[in-house]
């Protein structure tokens, strides 16, 4: 197994809106796009014997569900490559936490593995793959900040600023899926223009839906809400906050109750997992 670690960032929301939905169920949203540097890190083996293998136990995801192992797959059949790989994943991202880490696990999977099987299918190829594992993936292959229509796959980069942020995981698993069939989510906010975007209100339209179904995340939106505007980033259950520095994030996250999780990070407009393609792979 290499040593050397292939980032996998959070993503968060600055905002998301359900603009409509599609006749084949799927919701229409806006959001805008932006990366930590914080997240997961992936270690790859190359095998010869065109095996997909995942190394690390992923409680309740069984090997064959795991989109680690069907980016790969999907790789393999798209570049029509013979080789395989042995994956270990550093998990620190939480599961249903409204950060990507299943889409950004996914998407470095396509990148690395592109790279380290001599695919060189490009970055358009690249999303397109991954789009038929998540709409979330594309956004992590590009890897810059991003305005997004459609489902989630129409991209146009957008930076914002890079500030630091405090991220609390109030406990609990958010399974997007309930909580984009709930009966009273919000599917006709009106749509903006990215023009419009500066003087625009936002919002996370699915806060109320998580909030009533999952009171342990608007507790926790409450609690942050006293020192800095809170928002919800995806479906749940992370929330955020913006401050002006390191100092006044880490301030605030010292008093945490020690019951949630929480991390302090910088905001990206440029996704980790870029850079680290421009290094190459490094020798064993």
């Amino acid at each position: 197994m290499n040593n050397t670690a292939w980032p996998a960032p959070a993503k968060i929301n600055l905002f998301l809106h359900v603009v409509g939905r599609r006749a084949d169920g799927y919701h229409l949203l806006q959001t805008h796009f932006q990366f930590l540097d914080y997240g997961d890190d992936l270690f790859f083996n190359v095998r010869p014997d065109g095996v997909v293998a995942r190394l690390s136990d992923l409680p309740g995801v069984p090997p064959a569900q795991d989109l680690v192992v069907r980016a790969a797959q999907a790789l393999q059949r798209a570049a029509h490559s013979r080789l395989g790989a042995d994956i270990r994943v550093i998990k620190r991202l939480p599961l249903g936490g409204g950060l990507g880490g299943g889409s950004s696990n996914a998407a470095t999977v396509l990148r690395a593995l592109d790279q380290l099987w001599g695919c060189d299918l490009g970055e358009e190829r690249l999303a397109e793959i991954g789009l038929s594992l998540g709409a979330d993936v594309p956004v992590f292959v590009r890897g810059q900040a991003a305005w997004a229509e459609g489902v989630g796959e129409k991209l146009q980069a957008l930076a914002a600023p890079e500030s630091w942020t405090l991220v609390i995981h109030p406990g609990c698993e958010v399974p997007t899926a309930v909580v984009f069939s709930d009966s009273e989510l919000t599917r006709d906010t009106p749509p903006l223009t990215l023009s419009s975007l500066p003087r625009a209100q936002t919002r996370n339209d699915l806060e109320p839906v998580t909030r009533r179904l999952f009171p342990a995340v608007g507790l926790a939106l409450d609690w942050l809400g006293q020192f800095a505007p809170a928002r919800m980033s995806g479906s749940g259950a992370c929330i955020f906050a913006t401050f002006d520095s390191e100092a006044a994030a880490r301030a605030t996250a010292q008093r945490v109750p020690a019951q949630w999780m929480w991390f302090v990070a910088r905001r990206r407009n440029r996704s980790g997992l870029l850079d680290r393609l421009v290094q190459g792979e490094a020798p064993a």
